[in-house]
C-alpha cells in the first residue's frame, strides 16, 4: 500500500511576497516542474531555509515505510520516510475548494504553518477534506504529512535542532 499521495519538484519563485510577518517563518511561492501546480508554503526558517532554488515536495498519509497509518505516537528510532528528507511536518487539510477554472485549492495547516497547493485535481486524487472522521481513520486523508527535500543544497539544521 503506497502512502505517497503527491510528489513533485518545485522551484521557489518568491520569498515573503507580502513582507516578512514573523522572525522565524517565511512564506515561499513556488511553481512545480511536472504538474503545473502553484504552491504557497510556510517554513520554519530557524530549522530549514530555502533560497531561490529547487526542492522536492512529497505529501503522504503516513511516515511508515509499509504505508500503514500509525496507531500510536511516531517512533523516531524506527526506519521511516522521514529518514529520506531534511524537513518533515505533520498537519491536516482544513479546506478543499474547487475553482471556476477547473482547478482545486487545497489548504493545509502544519501546526500553524500553512500550505496552499493549487492545480489540476487529476494529480491530487488522494487529497480530500473530511472533517467528520477521526485522525486515526485509515480511509481518510484527514492526517497529512509534508516532507521537503532540498535537491540543490544539503542542510543539517534539522538534525542539529533535533539534538538540542
Amino acid at each position: 500500500m503506497s502512502n505517497i499521495l503527491f510528489e513533485d519538484n518545485f522551484e521557489v519563485k518568491d520569498i515573503d511576497p507580502d513582507g516578512k510577518k514573523f522572525d522565524r517563518v517565511s512564506r515561499y511561492v513556488c511553481q512545480s516542474e511536472s504538474y503545473e501546480m502553484d504552491l504557497h508554503l510556510d517554513l520554519a526558517t530557524h530549522i530549514y531555509q530555502l533560497g531561490h532554488e529547487k526542492f522536492k515536495l512529497v505529501l503522504a498519509s503516513s511516515l511508515s515505510l509499509d504505508g500503514s497509518l500509525e496507531q500510536v505516537a511516531f517512533d523516531s528510532n524506527k526506519p521511516s520516510l522521514a529518514d529520506k528528507y531534511d524537513y518533515v511536518m505533520y498537519g491536516k487539510i482544513f479546506k478543499y475548494q474547487k475553482e471556476v477554472s477547473s482547478k482545486v485549492s487545497i489548504f493545509a495547516s502544519f501546526g500553524g504553518l500553512l500550505m496552499l497547493l493549487q492545480g489540476d485535481p487529476r494529480y491530487l486524487p488522494g487529497l480530500e477534506l473530511d472533517s467528520r472522521l477521526n485522525q486515526t481513520t485509515s480511509t481518510t486523508i484527514d492526517r497529512l504529512y509534508k516532507y521537503t527535500k532540498n535537491t540543490t543544497q544539503q542542510t543539517n539544521k534539522y538534525q542539529e535542532y533535533k539534538q538540542k
